[in-house]
């Protein structure tokens, strides 16, 4: 009855006919409303005229792959959760499929007996997922962006400030940990206390367990008053542990019992303090890889882990480059300089390992370099940018092709059409630094067929 209440909005996408139909009539059954289209473009249309709940995706359809139409769909504001149906059983598929937002990749054999249970779940997800965004508008601090990528995780702070379970937020140095774990705080119930933020990198080997759980008086020389640790003054509030594959094993333990009786005890103190805080915690380390070398209990890995948010680094996200430039560049120089074109590309060029916290002392640098000028250009980059920039340059240059003129005899369609696709094909692995799942994404292809037109082309993956 409640389906029936609340019909849904489904698009089929896939060219077989009998297949669309026999999908529609299932739908329609389970009291929703479903369209059907048959190519990418049809599909960019109808996604552009209305909002919908669901897409039911085939793979393989006639101007591309489905696979393709991934990252233009998480781009829409209310995007519409996606269902991969394939007659196509490919593994690598599916993992390319899930990685980027789909939720769920059915093969075609199996498809039907599966759709009601999946088709239901998926819409319950969407539709818990769309209540949230509307009670809640997120205050993001100074998280500034809005690549899909970061989207993502904005939906998931939404979802972890809107209970009290443990969160571990992990990412490559400098993708902003903290920021994040403040804007989970900040849209809890726990905003009005305190975000108590622990570097666990930092913490004194000696004073480790009095910095944490504080002392009471005389409980070591110098101890001359009763000292309230970091845990109680997160007591009604956050506790965030920043580092936190930097803890001592033995710490580590007393951590874990921490968080499992909600208490701790003291240095020099036979008492029982209780303590109500919410703890996030972040890594830049592979924690799996840790546990297996012993460094890290796996126990306490599964307790910190109830939510697990994962930062994209900075040259996965997109236009936000050139978002975060200019604010920074506005908030260095109150406005008074801008960056050219020329400025940007250099930075574009860069992968930036450093991530958002490289860009600002990249930023810095420039403007000391501008000395007052009003725009930035590349040769205000520190060396390393410009060395980078020139390099590209000349291998675009080699890539280019040679200049042809009127004169010149031309060559059978076949021919040129082979050549052309050679080139490209090379140059598509080249841009995908040989990431064969981002090059059949870019391409709109799937694997399989990639590696199709590698070998017809005689060129190695």
């Amino acid at each position: 009855m409640a389906q029936k209440k609340y019909p849904a909005t489904i698009l089929i996408v896939d060219d077989d006919i009998i297949f669309c139909s026999m999908l529609e009539d299932l739908l329609q059954q389970m009291g929703h409303q479903p369209e059907i289209c048959h190519r990418i473009d049809e599909c960019k249309i109808k996604l552009n005229q209305q909002t919908w709940d669901l897409i039911l995706l085939d793979v393989g359809l006639p101007d591309g792959s489905g696979l393709s139409l991934l990252p233009f769909i998480r781009q829409i504001p209310k995007a519409p959760e996606v269902i991969i149906i394939t007659g196509d059983g490919d593994a690598s598929g599916a993992e390319l499929a899930i990685t980027n937002g789909a939720w769920d990749y059915l093969v075609k054999t199996t498809a039907l007996e599966r759709i009601n249970l999946t088709v239901a779940r998926a819409l319950e997800h969407h539709r818990t997922s769309m209540q949230l965004r509307a009670l809640k508008t997120l205050d993001v601090g100074g998280i500034i962006g809005k690549s899909p990528a970061l989207h993502r995780c904005l939906d998931q702070v939404g979802q972890a400030a809107s209970n009290n379970f443990n969160v571990l937020i992990t990412g490559q140095s400098g993708t902003g940990k903290e920021l994040f774990a403040r804007a989970i705080h900040a849209n809890s119930d726990r905003a009005m206390g305190q975000l108590v933020v622990v570097d666990c990198a930092a913490l004194p080997t000696t004073l480790v367990e009095s910095v944490l759980f504080g002392h009471v008086k005389g409980a070591f020389t110098g101890a001359d008053h009763d000292v309230e640790g970091l845990f109680k003054s997160a007591d009604g509030g956050t506790l965030f542990m920043d580092e936190v594959g930097e803890l001592p094993l033995d710490l580590q333990r007393i951590f874990l019992r921490v968080l499992q009786e909600k208490s701790f005890r003291p240095v020099g103190s036979s008492r029982e303090i209780p303590s109500d805080f919410r703890l996030i915690a972040a890594t830049n380390k592979n924690l799996d890889d840790r546990v297996n070398k012993g460094l890290f209990r796996e126990d306490l890995l599964f307790r910190l882990q109830s939510m697990s948010l994962n930062l994209p680094p900075l040259k996965d996200r997109g236009d936000d480059l050139d978002i975060l430039v200019t604010h920074f560049l506005d908030a260095m120089t109150r406005g008074n300089q801008t960056s050219s074109s020329q400025f940007l590309t250099g930075l574009t060029a860069y992968d930036w390992p450093g991530n958002i916290r490289e860009l600002i002392h990249v930023l810095e640098s420039a403007v000391a370099a501008a000395s007052g000028e009003s725009q930035l250009i590349s040769q205000h980059l520190p060396p390393k940018l410009r060395v980078l920039l020139a390099q590209k340059g000349m291998e675009q240059a080699k890539l280019q092709p040679a200049l042809e003129t009127d004169n010149d005899p031309l060559p059978p369609i076949r021919e040129y059409r082979l050549e052309q696709d050679k080139k490209y094909l090379t140059r598509l692995i080249q841009a995908a630094k040989k990431d064969m799942q981002q090059a059949a994404m870019t391409a709109g292809l799937s694997l399989s067929r990639l590696y199709s037109l590698l070998r017809e082309h005689g060129l190695k993956s």
